[in-house]
């Protein structure tokens, strides 16, 4: 898609937000790995661990050439291996999206966000930490808030309550979708057909 009216520049990096290690696998934090996951599934990237404390490759997506990321340093420090990986391939942030769950956002919604704060996440918290700023593009996986009055820290590393996890995979699936969309479009068409949704 070649329109050179448009001034947006295509995304080259996709990162997947998480926290490795088996008992973490299943759960709401960790939303950004599985979307991930099934991007890696659909591209092939072949992933490597080496250098940058993140499980990494790149593979032709959507007619050009995109890292894919998962940083394996614990949510928290999600920003040391993001910020070393741009670095290190000369992607400005700008051309990084991040996916990844938000608390504020209803559950099983997504949406799609040119750049912002960290709404309290720690993992975009630490990437804007990392790589100088806000302004990077975000894909928003709603996992809405605890209905028990569990705390929040609890709620997003346990997995979804039971009555909800079929409509977890069906947001996990839209997010696939959605980031699909934006690598074969750009950021603006996608927002427009994503975050209308309801």
């Amino acid at each position: 898609m070649g329109d050179l009216s448009r001034n947006e520049e295509q995304i080259l990096a996709v990162i997947g937000l998480g926290n490795p290690g088996k008992e973490y696998a299943g759960s709401r934090h960790n939303a950004g790995f599985v979307v991930l996951d099934r991007l890696i599934a659909h591209y092939l990237p072949s992933m490597m661990e080496r250098k940058f404390r993140a499980s990494w490759g790149f593979a032709m997506a959507e007619g050009r050439k995109v890292l894919f990321v998962k940083p394996l340093t614990y949510m928290n420090r999600s920003g040391e291996a993001v910020g070393e990986l741009l670095k290190y391939f000369s992607i400005p942030p700008g051309r990084m999206l991040v996916v990844h769950d938000d608390l504020d956002l209803p559950f099983a919604r997504i949406r799609i966000a040119q750049r912002g704060g960290s709404g309290g996440h720690r993992g975009i918290q630490s990437i804007m930490d990392h790589v100088g700023g806000p302004d990077f593009a975000r894909l928003k996986i709603g996992v809405g808030r605890p209905k028990h009055g569990e705390p929040v820290e609890d709620f997003v590393l346990l997995p979804p309550y039971s009555e909800d996890r079929e409509n977890f995979q069906k947001v996990i699936a839209q997010a696939e979708e959605a980031v699909r969309a934006v690598l074969a479009a750009d950021l603006s068409e996608a927002m427009n057909r994503f975050n209308r949704r309801d």
